[in-house]
């Protein structure tokens, strides 16, 4: 599993105009599944997700993690992160997972989210997403499982 995070002051997700997800300081995971992709991948990410330190402590470096500053955690899948982009100028998909796993991986990343961290919010699998976020640094990173 990948996982392009960005730490965010705000963030939000929107499906036809209605607000579907939204979280105040914390993380946006943008979340790519690939075919080798297991339950034990997500648990994984998750740990990572939630212990990656990326906020700054009272010196200014990053030593927190969103555990240690209580932020909130936004989780979008995108299948488009999960792409080959070595060759050509169009991206193939061949490397994505299908559908079904996919959105079983999500689900359960989603769930394991949900039971370990008290603010976590999601965009909904397979919609067309309109993304809002005020990316705080900017600091963004890929995470691999």
């Amino acid at each position: 599993m990948k996982a392009l995070i960005q730490r965010v002051r705000a963030a939000r997700v929107e499906v036809a105009g209605e607000v579907v997800g939204a979280i105040d300081q914390g993380l946006l995971a943008l979340v790519g599944v690939e075919p080798h992709d297991t339950p034990a991948s997500a648990d994984k990410l998750l740990h990572k997700l939630l212990n990656y330190r990326v906020f700054a402590d009272a010196d200014g470096k990053m030593n927190r993690s969103l555990t240690d500053v209580d932020g909130g955690l936004l989780l979008v899948s995108q299948f488009t992160l999960a792409a080959d982009t070595k060759s050509g100028l169009r991206p193939s998909f061949s490397t994505a997972a299908p559908p079904a796993l996919g959105e079983q991986l999500f689900d359960d990343l989603l769930a394991k989210a949900r039971a370990r961290h008290g603010q976590v919010a999601s965009g909904r699998f397979g919609a067309d997403m309109q993304v809002h976020l005020i990316n705080d640094g900017p600091v963004t990173f890929l995470l691999e499982t």
